[in-house]
Parts: C-alpha cells; sequence; structure tokens
C-alpha cells in the first residue's frame, strides 16, 4: 500500500496490557525491562500460530490485527494458559500478569498503522479483563460462543470513554480458573488512566471488609451477575438455545403440483435470510425437510433438529396472487409466539418474506447489526420466474446423488437466462459445477473453469453474497489448490451468513483441516453439524476431519451416525473404509469399500477397495486396477492420487512419489489438498520428496 492510501477492512482486533507494569518499573525498573523483554518474546512466538499480524507496541501493550474472532480468542486463551504455566514456579513479584481485550469491526489501515472504532473499542474493553482475563465485546462472544469449548459472563452493560452506547461485554472464563468472578458495574474508562493495582489485592482487601462488617454483609458483596440464557439452559439439562428456529417445509395448497418449487422456494428464502443473524441458530433446509408441516409432536422434532422454536407455514399461488400463512410455535411449551396471514401480489413475495424473518427475529429477541438487517432486506431478483427456476436447482443441488446436479444446473441457466443479474443463480451455477465431477465423474478441467467464471460473476454483481464467496472458495481449493485463498473466501461467506452449515463444512474439512488445523476443524465441523444435524454429507466430513486428525475412534462413531441417517451414502461408506483400514481392520475396509462400489460405480471406489486388498496380500488386485486405469484414462481423466494409493499398496513408494507430484501438477485439489494430514500417505512423511510437495501444496498462492 502506498504511502497515505487507507484501506477500510473488518478486522478482529487484540489489546493486551501487563498488570502493574508501571508501578514496577518505578520501583525496579531493571526488573520491569527484564520482565517486559520475556513477556514480548512469549507473546510474540504465539501471534503467528493464530494468525495474528502485530501492528504495534505501546508500552507495555501490544495491539494485534486478526482475520476472525475466533483466531483471536483462541489466541488469547492460548497466551493466558502460558502465562498461568510460566507464572506457576515464580515468586509473585516475577509474575507476568496480562489483561487482553478483544473486538471485531470496522478498521482503517494507514501508513502501516491501524485507526477506527474497532481499535478504540478494542482497547477500552482489555481495561476492565482484570489480571490474567479476556474480555470480549457482544459482537465477538456471538461470532465464537459455539466454536469455542468454554463458558462466558456477561458483565453489566458498561459506558466506555466517548463511546455512545453502553455496551454488553463478556468475560471468558478459562478452564483453569477457581470460581472466580469479575464483578463489572456501569462505569466510565478513560484508556489513558492505567490501573496498576493487581486485582488480587483489591479482593484481598474485600476480604477484610467482610469479616470486619460480620455475615450480616456478606450477601451484599457476594451478588453475582444474572446468569445469561445459555447458562440458564444449561442449568436446567437443556442444551437447545433459546434463539433457534427450525423452518419447516411449507405446506403446497395450490392446485398445480409444480407449484410445490414456488412453496419450497418461500420456506427457503425466510430461511436463508434468518441465516445471516449471528444472534440465531438457524436449522439447514436439507435437515427440516426430513419433516412434515404442522407435525404431530412438535417437542420431539423440535429435539431432534436442536432447535427451541418451529416455523410453520403454507403457500398458495393463483395466477399473479399468493397467500403465505405462517405461525411461531415454541416447541417446548407450544405456546403460538406469532402467526400471520399474507394475501398479496405475486411480485410482492420477496418484501413478505423479508417481513417473515424480520419479525421472527423480533420475536426471538435476536439482536440485529445494521448490516445484518441490510442483508435481510436484499432482494437478489424481481423475476418471479427466475426465483423459481432458481429454487427447483437449489433443490436439485442439495439431493448430490444420481443426476440431481446436471438437472440443476440446467434449472440455474435457465434463471440466468431470465434474469442475467441473478448473482445467487451464478453462486449456485458455480457450486454445481465445482461439484460435477466429483458426483458424475465429469472432466473437472471442463468444469472447474465454468464454475470460476459463475463465481466471479456473482461477486461483480454482488460483493456481499455469501453464497458467491462460499463458491469462489471451493473453485480456489479444488481447482487451484490455493488453501489460503479458500481459506479467506470460506471466511467471509461466514462473516455474511453465520448459519450456513455448508461454510463452516467447507471452511473446517477444507481449508483447516488440510492445513493441520484440527481444533479448529473439528470446532467448524460440529458447528455445521448442529446447523444441519441430518445432512448425510456434512456428517460424514466431520467424520474425515476426525480420521485427518487421527482420532480413528471418533471418526468411525460419527460415520457410523452418518450411515444411520443415510445407509446408501458412498461417501461415508469409502471414508470408513479408509479409517478402517489405517486402523489395520483391512477385511472391514474391504467390506467397506465393496459397498461403496456398490452404491457407485467411479474408477476411485475401485481403486480404493483394489488398495485394500494389495495390502492384505492380493498384490495382483493392485496391479489389476493400475491396468485398468490405463484403459479408462482413453475416455476419462484418471487422476495421479489414484496410481498413488495402488502404488503405495505395493510398496512402491517412488512410483507412489511420481503419482502424487503428477497430481499436483494437474491442480487435483479435490484429493492433493490433504497430503499433508491424510494417514494413507503416513509412510511418505520425512521423505525429502514428500515433504518438499506438502510444502508445494500448502504454501500461500502469490501470483
Amino acid at each position: 500500500m502506498s504511502a497515505g492510501s487507507e484501506q477500510r477492512k473488518l478486522a478482529a482486533i487484540m489489546f493486551t496490557d501487563m498488570v502493574g507494569y508501571s508501578a514496577l518499573a518505578q520501583s525496579d525498573d531493571k526488573l520491569a525491562l527484564e520482565l517486559l523483554e520475556e513477556h514480548r518474546e512469549l507473546l510474540r512466538e504465539i501471534f503467528p500460530r493464530f494468525n495474528g499480524t502485530e501492528i504495534k507496541t505501546i508500552g507495555d501493550a501490544f495491539l494485534i490485527e486478526f482475520n476472525s474472532a475466533l483466531e483471536a480468542a483462541q489466541c488469547a486463551i492460548e497466551i493466558q494458559r502460558t502465562l498461568a504455566k510460566r507464572n506457576h514456579d515464580v515468586t509473585a513479584d516475577r509474575r507476568i500478569e496480562l489483561k487482553i481485550g478483544i473486538h471485531i469491526g470496522d478498521v482503517v489501515h494507514r501508513d502501516g498503522d491501524v485507526y477506527g472504532d474497532g481499535v478504540n473499542i478494542a482497547s477500552r474493553i482489555e481495561q476492565l479483563a482484570g489480571a490474567g482475563g479476556i474480555c470480549v465485546s457482544m459482537d465477538v462472544e456471538r461470532q465464537i460462543r459455539n466454536a469455542l469449548e468454554a463458558r462466558f459472563e456477561k458483565l453489566a452493560p458498561t459506558e466506555l470513554k466517548n463511546i455512545s452506547v453502553a455496551m454488553d461485554l463478556f468475560r471468558i472464563v478459562l478452564p483453569w480458573e477457581r470460581d472466580t468472578r469479575l464483578q463489572a458495574q456501569p462505569q466510565k474508562t478513560d484508556v489513558g488512566q492505567r490501573r496498576s493495582i493487581p486485582i488480587g489485592w483489591i479482593g484481598a482487601a474485600l476480604f477484610l471488609l467482610i469479616l470486619i462488617a460480620g455475615l450480616f454483609f456478606v450477601g451484599r458483596f457476594t451478588t453475582q451477575s444474572p446468569p445469561t440464557p445459555r447458562q440458564s439452559e444449561a442449568a436446567t439439562g437443556s442444551t437447545i438455545p433459546r434463539k433457534s428456529i427450525a423452518v419447516l417445509p411449507f405446506d403446497n395448497l395450490s392446485r398445480d403440483p409444480d407449484n410445490a418449487f414456488f412453496a419450497e422456494g418461500v420456506q427457503d428464502e425466510i430461511l436463508t435470510r434468518l441465516a445471516k443473524v449471528a444472534d440465531l441458530k438457524v436449522i439447514a433446509r436439507t435437515s427440516t425437510q426430513r419433516f412434515k408441516s404442522a407435525p404431530d409432536d412438535l417437542r420431539q422434532v423440535a429435539n431432534q433438529l436442536g432447535a427451541m422454536n418451529i416455523l410453520e407455514g403454507s403457500v398458495q399461488k393463483a395466477n399473479d396472487q399468493v397467500r403465505v400463512n405462517v405461525q411461531l410455535i415454541n416447541a417446548m411449551t407450544n405456546a403460538h409466539l406469532w402467526a400471520e396471514i399474507y394475501d398479496r401480489k405475486l411480485t410482492d413475495i420477496f418484501a413478505v418474506e423479508s417481513d417473515i424473518a424480520k419479525t421472527i427475529a423480533d420475536a426471538l429477541q435476536a439482536k440485529l447489526t445494521g448490516s445484518e438487517k441490510q442483508l435481510m432486506a436484499s432482494q437478489s431478483t424481481t423475476d418471479t420466474a427466475a426465483y423459481e427456476l432458481y429454487h427447483k436447482a437449489r433443490s436439485l443441488w442439495e439431493r448430490r446423488s444420481g443426476d440431481n446436479i446436471p438437472k440443476a444446473i440446467a434449472y440455474y441457466e435457465q434463471a440466468i437466462a431470465r434474469d442475467p443479474n441473478y448473482a445467487l443463480a451464478y453462486s449456485g451455477l458455480a457450486q454445481s459445477y465445482i461439484l460435477l465431477p466429483f458426483y458424475t465423474g465429469a472432466d473437472r478441467r471442463n468444469t472447474s473453469p465454468k464454475a470460476k467464471e459463475a463465481a466471479l460473476k456473482a461477486l461483480r454483481l454482488d460483493p456481499n453474497l455469501a453464497e458467491a464467496h462460499l463458491a469462489l472458495g471451493k473453485v480456489l481449493f479444488f481447482s487451484e489448490i490455493d488453501l489460503a485463498g479458500a481459506l479467506r473466501e470460506y471466511k467471509r461467506a461466514i462473516e455474511l451468513q453465520p448459519n450456513d452449515a455448508t461454510a463452516h463444512q467447507w471452511y473446517g474439512n477444507d481449508a483447516l483441516a488440510s492445513l493441520g488445523r484440527f481444533e479448529q476443524a473439528i470446532a467448524e465441523g460440529k458447528r455445521a453439524v448442529e446447523l444441519d444435524p441430518l445432512s448425510p454429507v456434512i456428517n460424514a466430513d466431520l467424520g474425515g476431519t476426525f480420521y485427518y486428525a487421527h482420532r480413528y475412534e471418533e471418526s468411525v462413531a460419527q460415520l457410523r451416525k452418518t450411515l444411520e441417517i443415510d445407509p446408501t451414502f458412498f461417501y461415508a461408506h469409502y471414508n470408513l473404509g479408509a479409517v478402517l483400514q489405517v486402523k489395520g481392520d483391512l477385511s472391514g475396509a474391504i467390506a467397506e469399500y465393496e459397498k461403496a462400489k456398490q452404491l457407485n460405480d467411479d474408477p476411485f471406489m475401485s481403486t480404493l477397495y483394489a488398495a485394500a486388498k494389495a495390502q492384505a496380500g492380493d498384490k495382483d488386485a493392485a496391479l489389476r486396477m493400475l491396468s485398468e486405469l490405463d484403459k479408462i484414462s482413453q475416455h476419462r481423466e484418471v487422476l495421479g492420487y489414484w496410481r498413488a494409493l495402488l502404488y503405495l499398496s505395493l510398496n512402491k513408494k517412488e512410483e507412489a512419489l511420481r503419482c502424487l507430484e503428477q497430481s499436483f501438477e494437474e491442480r487435483d485439489g479435490s484429493f492433493i489438498n490433504w497430503i499433508k494430514v491424510d494417514p494413507l500417505f503416513d509412510s511418505l512423511h520425512g521423505d525429502p520428496r514428500f515433504e518438499a510437495l506438502v510444502q508445494k501444496v500448502v504454501a500461500p498462492k502469490t501470483q
């Protein structure tokens, strides 16, 4: 960036500050400098592990920028964990204690520095954290609460200097803390006034005061903040968030059965608009479609889906008129929260969907940001025919199997023909083309360019379209082996649509797992399953992430759970086969590969089967398959990765490496991207050629 130029972006900002440093510097400046340098060395080793960028130091404070709130929070926890271990065996005067504050918001980069409310608020939040504590804004808490295995304590609404509205702040309760509470009262805080009195001294003084005052006053000094809704639910044994909702299939009351797609579209549009609200948990349509509208046992459905509230509805379309009837019900109490009937012109359907979504958010007391309100009200097309074609395509794409994706492509193209500026249709087209080879055997060399062109077109039409960023991320991952680019696009999709289960799925199983960032990958996979609990592919991919993390028992359990949802899902069978193979259960692996072959005749299924047979002693099976792949390659693409598996089963490592290098040159991201973590290639680790190839795959793309 040239001198004097500016760049505005959304970023997570972390402020850290050493507790008591100013007082120590006055009493023992030599020790203060020694501890300051040690603290800087410790933190600078941790920041890069979570993709933190050091902007500057301000005396004993750090200003760090992160791309996501989750990475900032994970970094803060690791810092406090490291310091807690370090402080355990040192005298009190040599302890290093930090306060950490995190906020996410707009920042401006100018001349190597960062400015804006995101920075100002983070600096003020830090002062409320307390020694060894982490304080975060509500915006951060909303983004990380379902991805971070931690408990949050809500502080009293706090006024910060030069911030016009009192802010809701949260303290992350760290695992090693013992029944500590940070009591925050509404106050104004000046960033220029650094408190240097350790909070432990304050606690000691209060304790003495309590002893003097007697037990009569104990209650006054031990009052705790009221529990948050999430804490209340945990106390009653419920694990379902209060602000969670499932939108069940809408009944098609029209005489024409073709209007069923229109009814699906109304349901999907309402759901998608709600999915943009971070303060809600919104169940994906692929899970809700398994239930009929107005089921007999709402509580049972809610428990299966993990949703406290249910939206039921019906749609009736006749000529240019449409009637939408909806009712919102608390499934646990069967209380009707809201109901409405909309009789409108067909062209008003988009406004109806937006109004329903906004009313539901209000009824559930969801807190909406300004950008969320805008995204909920956005309208991708005004052409109702294009709208119906898009939802026909989307319904087929979600099914994945058979010839559904080619059919979806045809409908997306028809929708685009009706409305050439329909960004959602372009993003759907991109997602279809990029997955087409995996489900149909189409040549990715033909489909990948089409996928990228459609994704970029969607982004040109609407830069804030989550589905378009998601599609581009998959294109970068599968066809360009650009893991860093895919990571960026997936994260942006989640920022724009926090309840998009597929975004969490691909972010976790694709980008994070392939880089070996398993803790985050598993958290994202679990979040995807929470949002789409009955999706076979999302459940299977979580099993795959456990497999890459070498957590085989959890992988087997997750994949068997997937097969309970859909026993005919070939993808789950062959993933289960791979786990059993690396566990040493070759007969079980061969049986699963055999089932996958029966369900899908793709040569990859036969390749896995033959490689397992060879490992079990039947070397001829691998040799025959290598010959078969030579024949197949005359009329369709055969990937180098497949041959590498066969050569490795024959213990021909040089040939296997040559084929893996070929796979990389072919830009086969659908397989080669996981080379760093794929247990099937554990025997190659340490080989210089293999390690060099791994670096090529995982290195950030520079061109």
